[in-house]
């Protein structure tokens, strides 16, 4: 683990490329959002990574960077978040494909996308989208190789490790199995996005 100063206000947790990164960085991420340091002010997990803001006059980046050398992940089973069920349409324009690409057939791939739950590992993209993990690997595809102009708000889709929902309408690339009418993003609600980094999600099937 490598930890860099971003600016003079944050440090930047590298967890590196060996093993489940995703994994390492969002037990991290609970491990400090549980008991949250004195001063640390917000915290970004990504793929590989975890930017902890903090304020430097409660907090100087040595002292932090020693505290974040020090703290172990949260092992992946005692994460608990909120669970939160999204119901689902699965009428999505690439499922047929996707049923076709796996040898799953449509309703193979229904079953086994809502078979999993999954974990918001980190945000991105657009506000409110969130890169769920926990994807059975006979459901890992590559993104379109040419992407689509318009997705619309709702849609539920998949590529490569992950699965996600799109928060609004986009230019777009993964491939669409569903769609939902659940509000991702509202900036009236505290706080705005629906799914946030250790929320737990299942996909339920409405027909």
């Amino acid at each position: 683990m490598k930890i860099r100063r971003c600016g003079d206000q944050a440090l930047l947790v590298d967890v590196g490329e060996d093993g489940d990164g995703i994994g390492k960085v969002l037990g991290l991420y609970s491990a400090l959002a549980d008991d949250r340091p004195e001063g640390v002010t917000e915290l970004v997990p990504a793929a590989r990574t975890l930017l902890v803001r903090f304020d430097r006059t409660v907090i100087g980046a040595g002292e932090l960077a020693e505290l974040l050398a020090g703290t172990a992940p949260v092992p992946a089973k005692a994460m608990r978040g909120e669970l939160v069920e999204i119901p689902v349409y699965y009428d999505g324009a690439d499922l047929a494909e996707v049923g076709k690409h796996t040898g799953l057939g449509a309703d193979g791939v229904v079953e086994m996308h809502t078979a999993s739950e999954y974990t918001v590992a980190f945000g991105g993209f657009a506000p409110g989208f969130g890169y769920l993990t926990g994807l059975n690997p006979k459901l890992h595809l590559p993104r379109r190789a040419t992407p689509r102009t318009h997705v619309p708000a709702g849609a539920v889709a998949i590529a490569g490790e992950f699965t996600g929902i799109y928060p609004r309408s986009s230019p777009g690339g993964w491939q669409l199995v569903g769609r939902t009418e659940v509000p991702l993003w509202d900036p009236a609600r505290r706080p705005p996005a629906l799914l946030r980094p250790g929320t737990r999600i299942r996909f339920r099937e409405v027909r």
